[in-house]
């Protein structure tokens, strides 16, 4: 007998495993309202949280609820996940099956939720009225405004490097906690409203942010400053930002009026890249994990568009009629 013939059914065997084990792609979803055609209706039936599918189509996911402005996901578990709504926080144990609001009536406007990838029971919420913590995965909600000049948030990141660090986008600037959103100290940057924030997964010490009237500034230390980046958006109102998972060499920001605009060198030299979007009114972009290069923009009202050549040019995506508020990608369980 061959050693090829001998070894051939181990070989099978293994790619068999290998193959198994493969980890499918990340759930993608949306999170929209559908302003452009508002059915009349008591119940939102077509805002809230769009999943996408395998075939590129969008179906309702969770409670109909309006005002969905983002999603969080549990890192150890995917079941429990967490809608930031204009009604507070809802929560789901069981993958989306049963929700419950866990804020009480005080709560409202939530923008941006995120839990801390280093210690699950630890969850931040960016809100209207300040920012808000959570020490046991979600179930429950106290206020966390100690240290901050000014309360009204519209985005909060956890720090994908440094358990209990957090950064939090203030209309004061930059604000930072060390220690679970206990207390917040101001980081060098304008006291102007912050729209966005967005980490490199590559390189955590870079993130990036949109601000509203001043354009998009960088940190390459964490975000404890900054510096004002693209001279080509430096007054717009900047909803969107985003940074390439694999590199942080590729950026993109957008907003009302700017379009998408790009840049492949990490910030030195920007791009018009709005050619090809029926509307250059844009407020949300997201790289895709799974597919290198590819760039998502929401558009007001027109639909999403995806790139693969860092916006030269662009596809329909769906969603048509929607206001975007959020992409977000969750990668599958290992």
């Amino acid at each position: 007998m061959s050693l090829l013939r001998f070894l051939l059914p181990f070989l099978v065997l293994t790619a068999g495993v290998q193959a198994a084990e493969a980890p499918g792609p990340s759930r993608f979803y949306a999170a929209v309202s559908m302003t452009k055609a508002q059915k009349n209706s008591p119940t939102p039936l077509d805002s809230g949280l769009y999943l996408r599918a395998a075939d590129g189509q969008w179906a309702n996911f969770g409670p109909r609820i309006l005002g969905v402005a983002g999603l969080a996901v549990s890192p150890v578990n995917s079941d429990v996940m967490l809608l930031a709504s204009s009604d507070g926080v809802v929560r789901t144990p069981d993958g989306g099956r049963t929700w419950r609001k866990v804020t009480g009536w005080e709560v409202a406007d939530v923008r941006s939720i995120v839990f801390d990838r280093h210690n699950p029971s630890l969850v931040y919420a960016a809100t209207a009225w300040g920012p808000l913590r959570s020490i046991d995965g979600g179930e429950t909600w106290q206020l966390a405004h100690q240290g901050l000049a000014k309360f009204y948030c519209q985005t909060i990141l956890a720090d994908s490097a440094h358990a209990g660090r957090v950064l939090l986008g203030t209309e004061d600037g930059v604000y930072v906690s060390v220690n679970g959103a206990a207390l917040w100290q101001r980081a060098k940057f304008p006291a102007v409203s912050v729209l966005r924030l967005a980490q490199s997964a590559a390189e955590p010490k870079f993130i990036l942010a949109g601000t509203q009237g001043r354009g998009a500034w960088l940190s390459h230390d964490g975000g404890a400053s900054w510096n004002a980046t693209d001279p080509g958006s430096a007054s717009a109102n900047l909803y969107a930002v985003a940074v390439s998972p694999r590199t942080a060499a590729q950026l993109a920001v957008g907003g009302w009026g700017i379009g998408v605009r790009v840049s492949a060198d990490g910030g030195k030299t920007w791009a018009d890249r709005s050619a090809g979007l029926p509307v250059r009114n844009v407020f949300v972009l997201a790289f895709d994990p799974d597919v290198k290069g590819r760039l998502w923009a929401s558009t007001f009202e027109e639909g999403s568009y995806y790139s693969d050549d860092l916006g030269f040019t662009w596809q329909n995506g769906g969603l048509y009629g929607a206001y975007g508020f959020d992409y977000i990608f969750v990668p599958p369980a290992r």
